[in-house]
């Protein structure tokens, strides 16, 4: 048995009707000969795209060379009304800043500050999936409802249940259901003045997200003069001074990173919970050796973390099989020449983690789940040179370790107290456009353990 995989695009397309498939499903518009191909290339009337899956190209593009291929402008055509000019969507000299602002806030003696705040938030959704043992619930949503609780609580210190979190969380899942992926500039170089044509339910939403955050800000900001801010993630990047200029974040500057912090670390999140519990759901015989190793090691602290190896090993491998980030996009600054070809400069360069984890020139049997891979030498090589679900290099994602942290705690905790089974007749359907979901839900089966 395999887990679910969309299929792949067969044949040749038009321009438009690439974007048609596109919209629909990032993933199911791509060609077969990707899980293959070290690169590809892709013409249009606007723009050249090459997809690169070679691991020394990857390294090129990501390690060794990140300033000259920054992050494409294009990426965040359907994001700005809520991004803004966050740390997801800069580069240059302005991206520098804000990383240096951000990063010391998830240095790995800020994850031990972070833990009791995320393990209450595990707790409480363990809670709730218990209570609904005997039913068939939808994951995904439990997921992202866990995800946004433990963001609000290490972020701001209150809980989803909190009236401003939970209108947050409601916005935001009216702005991902109004605004493609797909904003016509994503294929066509429009200047910066024309309008995107963003819809007006997600302009909406997206208004309200920002001022909602801001409240929250301009909140803190007060109670970090009045001395009496919690020692939280916000308190923390707030407080921060960038070492070169001495400047901190603006309240405008910190309700863009607010809303990057949200979308990535919810969204992301709640994916990659989702799909990993439906992988454990159909099969059951991992799901027992989760369950065994979380039982013996009790009552979890945040040393224990690390002892749960397999179950690291499990989430690991849900990562490689559904990244939740499916594809990056970068921008080369200069022309290049790559495997014998030219990519001229400005060409869009697309480094696709769906396709590199599943690569068939690369991994042992890359469509399996294995979560004993990881103890291979090919699993161990892989995990060097073709293993990004956080991307890599200079831009690696900020919340990485936070990831690391917050996934396996969520798993232990509620296979702590329910087992989980496929619901009969309801299979899942991956599709990617924020990140990797699926088309009719995750349905589970839940049950006391």
């Amino acid at each position: 048995m395999r887990p679910p995989k969309p299929p792949s695009r067969p044949h040749r397309v038009s321009l438009w009707r690439y974007a048609k498939l596109f919209r629909a499903d990032i993933l199911s518009a791509q060609p077969a000969r990707l899980y293959r191909a070290w690169m590809a290339e892709f013409r249009t009337p606007f723009f050249r795209s090459f997809l690169a899956n070679q691991p020394e190209l990857v390294k090129t593009v990501l390690k060794d060379r990140p300033r000259d291929f920054p992050k494409s402008n294009r990426v965040g055509e359907g994001l700005r009304p809520v991004l803004g000019n966050s740390v997801f969507l800069t580069n240059g000299a302005t991206w520098e800043r804000q990383r240096r602002i951000i990063d010391p806030a998830f240095e790995g003696g800020r994850l031990r500050d972070t833990f009791p705040a995320m393990q209450a938030a595990a707790l409480a959704c363990a809670d709730r999936l218990a209570a609904q043992a005997g039913q068939e619930v939808e994951i995904e949503e439990e997921a992202s409802h866990a995800a946004a609780d433990v963001i609000f609580r290490t972020l701001f210190s209150i809980p989803i249940e909190h009236e401003v979190a939970a209108r947050v969380f409601r916005r935001f899942r009216d702005y991902q259901r109004a605004q493609p992926i797909l904003n016509l500039a994503a294929f066509v170089p429009l200047p910066r003045w024309m309008p995107r044509f963003i819809p007006r339910e997600a302009k909406r939403a997206g208004a309200e997200i920002r001022t909602l955050i801001r409240g929250l800000c301009e909140t803190r900001l007060e109670e970090i003069a009045a001395g009496t801010a919690p020692d939280d993630l916000a308190t923390k990047i707030m407080t921060t001074s960038d070492p070169e200029t001495g400047e901190t974040f603006t309240t405008e500057e910190m309700v863009d990173q607010v809303a990057i912090f949200f979308l990535a670390g919810h969204e992301t999140s709640a994916s990659a919970l989702g799909w990993t519990l439906y992988l454990l759901a159909l099969f059951p015989e991992w799901q027992d050796r989760v369950a065994e190793e979380v039982a013996q090691a009790g009552g979890l602290e945040f040393p224990d973390i690390a002892k749960l190896r397999l179950t690291r090993d499990v989430f690991r491998e849900g990562l490689r099989l559904y990244p939740p980030v499916p594809m990056m996009v970068r921008e080369a600054a200069c022309p290049e020449h790559f495997r014998d070809r030219d990519v001229p400069k400005g060409s869009q360069i697309v480094l696709s983690p769906w396709h590199l984890h599943r690569h068939e020139r690369l991994w042992e049997k890359p469509d399996d789940f294995d979560p004993a891979r990881w103890q291979t030498e090919n699993g161990r090589s892989c995990l060097r040179e073709a293993f990004i679900p956080f991307s890599a290099g200079a831009r690696v994602c900020t919340g990485a370790g936070f990831a690391m942290l917050e996934g396996p705690l969520l798993m232990a905790e509620i296979l702590r107290r329910v087992r989980v089974a496929p619901a009969a007749g309801r299979p899942p359907e991956p599709v990617a456009h924020l990140t990797v979901r699926s088309r009719t839900g995750i349905w589970l089966q839940l049950e006391h353990r």
